[in-house]
């Protein structure tokens, strides 16, 4: 396990959850608007797995879970055993993860009570988001796989009005609701973390409502939508275009 950094307690990585975030170093694919480039090389900054795991153990009784996020955790050789560990010491065990890697996530996927994939895109702009031609093909078979699973999971997604065109997100709309009938999060660009200097200063973007509005209704009844234009901050979106705002602590 090579680990990058760890937050001790988060109420968003996991809703619902008290948790604590593991964020391992590593990814191979290069999303423009990734707000945790620097964990994407192996390397300096790595925390030792004992050291995290003996923290972990003076946080039994006090939070919930664990959640194993990135850079990309299915890269890291020992992420089954060290998630079998947190689970053997009482916690629940959540993932995030791009699924670029199915065979990986296959071997992982029991150890998982809850899933955030992220989608990065409608599968024809894959490989321009990722830089990784193919990388569309990883995703949605990872998608199937964790539908069959019978795992609890949410879809992520982050935009930027640069990256990928509202008809395109449109087009994405179209592909989830035909695929699962999933909680789907949609997250506005923040530009903290990223290593894009164009997109960092050109600062935080937002999903305008109409746009929430036209998701949701290629959604259908398929899927639930939130739309997060802000860290802090989401939207629940109903059919009818109705927005409730729901703070996320």
């Amino acid at each position: 396990m090579a680990v990058g950094g760890l937050t001790p307690l988060s109420t968003t990585d996991w809703p619902g959850k008290l948790a604590a975030t593991v964020f391992c170093r590593g990814c191979a694919w290069a999303c423009p608007y990734c707000h945790n480039a620097s964990l994407r090389e192996f390397g300096a900054g790595e925390r030792p797995w004992p050291e995290v795991l003996a923290w972990l153990e003076t946080r039994q009784g006090l939070l919930e879970a664990v959640v194993f996020s990135g850079g990309e955790p299915l890269l890291q050789p020992g992420l089954a055993e060290a998630m079998r560990q947190v689970r053997g010491m009482g916690f629940h065990v959540g993932l995030h993860t791009s699924g670029m890697d199915t065979e990986a996530l296959a071997r992982v996927v029991p150890q998982c009570d809850w899933i955030g994939l992220d989608l990065k895109a409608p599968r024809a702009a894959y490989g321009r988001i990722t830089g990784v031609a193919g990388s569309g093909q990883a995703a949605w078979e990872s998608l199937k796989l964790v539908r069959a699973s019978g795992v609890e999971f949410e879809l992520r997604t982050t935009w930027h009005p640069a990256l990928l065109a509202e008809d395109e997100l449109l087009e994405l709309a179209g592909e989830v609701a035909a695929a699962c009938a999933p909680l789907w999060t949609l997250q506005a660009f923040q530009p903290e973390g990223c290593a894009h200097a164009e997109l960092g200063a050109a600062g935080h973007a937002q999903v305008p409502e109409r746009l929430s509005a036209s998701l949701q209704e290629v959604l259908g009844g398929r899927g639930k939508l939130v739309v997060r234009n802000e860290a802090d901050n989401a939207q629940d979106v109903t059919l009818g275009g109705i927005l409730r705002n729901r703070t996320q602590e």
